[in-house]
């Protein structure tokens, strides 16, 4: 299965009063295992970037001024996500933009070019109703390290996120996880052939008897006959 880690940094909160997304980070995953595939822009928005949101993520205007707009990296974006499950921590909020922004550009939706998304904050809340289910909250609980982060950045907080959502989803697939990602022969080198004849080992006289003198016992010791007879 190919999945993608996204996040994206904007200009504000709300993409139908004209906000933009300015950066864009997406990792590749495969067999949930990460490739070293990765796609990162950082966006011209073409407007001022509210303070609120410069605080958070430390982009601004002067920095984009010289960075490519949207139009320009839409299509490698596309092709980067195309029939991929994709993961997003709050997904609504970046799908909106994305949305917004392919929709300038008549590009249709997300949802027309992917397989599927995923919203990791949805899944926190189902796992851990009632506690705080930020990136950073859950990075604590689940003890991965963010100490390098000191402001939000989308390439980084997409590494963050798989990392969370790897520790989020593990369960009994993880007792193949060693097999993922190796090549047929090495796969093959860790089974054991099937013997081609099966021996069947009766029971003799003397287990035989031995083990209805058991079942008796404890049919007296049940004080009624046992169900198997």
């Amino acid at each position: 299965m190919r999945q993608i880690i996204l996040d994206t940094e904007t200009t504000g909160l709300n993409p139908l009063t004209g906000d933009r997304v300015i950066e864009i980070g997406c990792l590749e995953m495969i067999d949930r295992r990460l490739t070293g595939n990765k796609l990162h822009h950082y966006i011209n928005p073409q407007r001022d970037i509210d303070p609120g949101a410069v605080a958070v993520h430390g982009l601004t205007v002067e920095f984009l001024s010289d960075k490519p707009v949207f139009a320009d990296v839409a299509d490698e974006i596309i092709t980067f996500l195309k029939d991929s499950e994709v993961i997003i921590h709050n997904a609504p909020f970046d799908v909106g933009f994305l949305d917004a922004e392919f929709g300038l550009l008549k590009r249709g939706k997300v949802d027309e070019h992917v397989a599927g998304v995923i919203d990791t904050l949805k899944n926190a809340r189902e796992m851990f109703p009632g506690k705080r289910n930020s990136l950073d909250a859950l990075c604590e609980r689940f003890a991965i390290s963010n100490e390098h982060r000191t402001l939000h950045g989308a390439l980084l907080d997409a590494e963050l996120l798989a990392e969370v959502y790897l520790a989020m989803t593990r369960g009994q697939e993880d007792l193949m996880i060693d097999l993922h990602g190796m090549d047929s022969d090495a796969a093959n080198a860790k089974r054991k052939p099937l013997p081609t004849k099966l021996v069947v080992q009766l029971a003799s006289i003397e287990e035989q008897e031995a083990h209805q003198a058991y079942l008796e016992g404890v049919a007296k010791a049940a004080k009624k006959p046992p169900v198997w007879n």
